[in-house]
């Protein structure tokens, strides 16, 4: 992929005396419709300043050339780095949404770190980007398969129903973005309408609002920008994998554009009794109000249904070793079923005086219900060869209502000083219901509440009901906040950015179920601030301090109870400093070092119990990304990450241990190989140290090395293949955990082919 539509990065900020016109909704039109072109004129600019010129599409088989170095070793100039690669508008846009300059495995800029439309190496902060492209060329049709081959990120098993994540020491479940707004509710995300995933580390409040600890995801989908586009693929493989996705969009009219985005999946997986059926629908719309005015709507629904396997449990600290296969549980009684409606609107505008106005509104509704029946106690735990079962089943309803509002304006003083200045109001609604029911195991003349099984035969079909009430929760959430932010640029070699924002969040809870009612406001401050030192265009130095917040109520409404809704909001806090440097035009090398101390955390003790808590991660961190050579793309890095519990309230057994679900050291590397212009091959490493279960480190699981590779053949323009084999060498591992009862089996060798057909 290689932008289509999105302006590409150009810089800490545009020229403020270049043309800003909003970048029209038609970027191709059908030869048939004849009208007058969509695209109007650049008017002349004041203060001519070389901009960059659009350049054909490239790929991997048909590389461009790349601008002369100078004498002391560097490029020209990153402008014209970008300008020999990249389709660039002639607009000066600063607001724009998502990953820009993207061509293969690089992307050269984003807007989601600061709201302005930045390249990476001017961001003082580590951004990852997985472009379309690469989670294709790595068969990845969801979220966590995607964020596998990123340093630092550990992906957990979220109870077998849901994205979690663990990086930089922090485990979340609701720091989820997508075009920019949370998207928190606890499901798996597909790919199949993402145009780019883009994973900003470290506290990211001042953007995002709560949380973003660690840092947060965030997914830009694909939008209706006129390119004709009609695109099919088939994926069938190992497992009984059957998967479908249509990709067709083009301009309706000179002033529309319409794209649909669809998939269907019907597959199992290695382990007895798995399924898994989901579908989704995507239709988008983009009108050119005016010279200056784009209007954008998106509609989504998605359904996704299929069992819960949360793993097996452990033994002498170690997870227990039972055949790949056996499902620890009742696997009927355990399964996911989700719904979801998303709508959104997004509003862009110029004025003539060059202000840059972004509206955006999205609405979501969520329907979801998790049942599931899991190994509760260690082998051994209830008896000699026996583990114990135990369950629950929850029903949840969300509807979530977020409007943005962004202004940038960009202004120069003399020659040198430059201020990008970006100011946005956010106001959201948010109501969540929660039902939570315990099992019975109906025996004769009898119910039970647990079983206790054989670990040689753990999988049971007794019959289940999930009859005895344990949650009533209803969670009202209403949230405003303002932000400003500048982005100074002091000659070429020197820029900061510097930002504050204020949120105020107010939740009101009640659990019917209890009597027990209670509300809570919050005000509260994020502040971040950074400097980038550019010494050369393709190497630059930064240093950043953010500071970030976690209301009581935790990631999803979990934690609110009698004893947590008195504690003060959690605090991140991070200190960072690295390096980007562009080695060649389109390979990016990232490198940090950080410390990210949370404080006041709600660190559960026992049922229901907490205590104020502190933990403390130091960790370094590097990432390349892009063409080694004209045939050679690469992504991947490593990290190490020291984790450690400084403070647990009365509890000194935890102090000193390290936080759960926290490898001390990931290795991941995805390469590719155009051997011909039709033959291409990859091959991929993830190595992940062994990682604590809880954070009472009594069970450890073990580290694990995987290879992966692929075969790609371009058939002819309009079919291609490929065929993708994970685990090549069958390795034996666990690939992630909940707790120490809860440690899920990786996949033995597993091969997928996917055709694909584009006119």
């Amino acid at each position: 992929m290689t932008g289509n539509g999105a302006p590409a990065a150009t810089g800490g900020s545009p020229d403020p005396g270049a043309d800003t016109q909003v970048p029209p909704v038609i970027v191709e039109q059908d030869p048939d419709i004849e009208a007058a072109p969509a695209v109007v004129e650049a008017e002349p600019d004041p203060e001519p300043r070389p901009r960059p010129r659009p350049a054909p599409r490239t790929t991997a088989s048909a590389p461009v050339s790349a601008p002369a170095a100078t004498a002391d070793g560097g490029y020209a100039s990153q402008d014209a780095i970008e300008e020999a690669i990249f389709d660039l508008p002639v607009d000066g846009s600063t607001l724009n949404r998502g990953s820009s300059g993207v061509d293969g495995y690089y992307a050269a800029g984003t807007s989601s770190a600061t709201k302005t439309n930045t390249l990476i190496m001017n961001i003082p902060g580590s951004v990852s980007i997985i472009p379309e492209e690469l989670a294709e060329d790595q068969a990845a049709n969801t979220l966590g398969q995607a964020l596998l081959y990123v340093p630092g990120i550990a992906v957990q098993q979220g109870e077998g129903h849901r994205d979690q994540l663990t990086f930089r020491g922090q485990e979340t479940t609701a720091d989820f973005f997508v075009d920019g707004v949370r998207d928190d509710i606890e499901t798996f995300r597909d790919l199949y309408n993402v145009q780019t995933i883009e994973v900003l580390k470290g506290p990211n409040a001042m953007i995002f609002g709560r949380g973003g600890g660690g840092g947060v995801i965030n997914r830009v989908t694909k939008r209706a920008d006129g390119v004709p586009i009609y695109e099919g693929t088939v994926q069938v493989g190992s497992w009984g994998r059957a998967r479908g996705t249509a990709d067709v969009g083009q301009a309706i009219s000179p002033n529309a554009a319409f794209r649909l985005n669809a998939m269907y999946e019907d597959s199992e997986t290695f382990r007895e009794f798995s399924w898994l059926e989901r579908y989704g629908i995507n239709p988008t719309m983009g009108f050119k109000l005016g010279e200056r005015t784009t209007l954008h709507f998106s509609y989504e629904y998605k359904t996704h249904d299929q069992n819960i396997d949360r793993g097996g449990p452990s033994i002498d600290g170690r997870p227990f070793q039972a055949p790949l296969e056996t499902y620890f549980g009742q696997p009927f009684a355990s399964l996911t079923t989700f719904d979801g409606h998303v709508a959104t609107a997004t509003l862009e505008h110029e004025t003539t005086g060059g202000l840059q106005i972004r509206n955006h509104t999205f609405f979501a509704d969520y329907d979801k219900l998790y049942q599931n029946i899991f190994a509760s106690s260690a082998v051994n735990a209830p008896g000699p060869g026996l583990v114990e079962l135990d369950g629950y089943q929850n029903i949840e309803a969300r509807q979530n209502f977020v409007n943005q509002t962004d202004f940038s304006y960009s202004f120069a003083h003399g020659q040198h000083l430059r201020h990008t200045l970006v100011g946005g109001l956010e106001f959201g609604v948010q109501k969540n219901d929660a039902f939570r029911n315990l099992p019975v195991f109906v025996a004769p003349g009898s119910g039970i509440f647990t079983l206790d099984v054989p670990v040689a035969d753990p999988t049971v079909f007794t019959r289940t009901l999930y009859n005895r009430p344990n949650r009533r929760r209803f969670t009202d959430l209403d949230t405003s906040s303002a932000f400003i932010q500048d982005q100074f640029e002091i000659t070429r070699y020197f820029e900061l950015i510097g930002g504050i924002r204020f949120d105020r969040f107010d939740v009101s809870f009640e659990d019917t179920l209890n009597g027990f009612q209670t509300s809570r406001v919050d005000d509260e401050w994020s502040p971040r601030v950074g400097g980038v030192v550019k010494p050369w265009e393709s190497l630059h130095f930064y240093a950043s301090y953010a500071k970030s917040f976690l209301p009581a109520n935790g990631d999803n409404f979990g934690e609110l109870s009698v004893t947590a809704s008195d504690l003060e909001p959690e605090t991140f806090e991070n200190y960072e400093t690295g390096f980007k440097w562009t080695i060649m035009p389109r390979l990016l090398l990232q490198g940090a070092i950080y410390r990210l101390d949370r404080d006041n955390q709600a660190v559960t003790i026992g049922p229901d119990t907490f205590a104020r808590g502190l933990t403390r991660t130091r960790g370094k961190e590097i990432e390349i990304s892009g063409y080694v050579t004209d045939k050679w793309q690469v992504f991947g890095g490593y990290a190490h990450t020291d984790s450690e519990i400084l403070f647990a309230g009365d509890d000194l057994s935890l102090v000193g241990n390290s936080v759960e679900s926290v490898p001390v050291d990931t290795f991941s590397m995805w390469n590719k190989y155009q051997l011909t212009k039709k033959w291409g091959v990859g091959l991929g490493v993830i190595y992940q140290a062994g990682w604590f279960a809880e954070a009472n480190n009594a069970v450890k699981v073990p580290s694990y090395t995987r290879f992966d590779s692929a075969v790609y053949y371009d058939i002819n323009e309009h079919w291609s293949a490929q065929l993708n084999v994970e685990n090549m060498f069958d390795t034996e591992y666990w690939i992630s955990s909940h707790n120490n009862n809860n440690i899920s089996y990786g996949a033995p060798t597993s091969a997928f082919v996917t055709m694909k057909a584009k006119w």
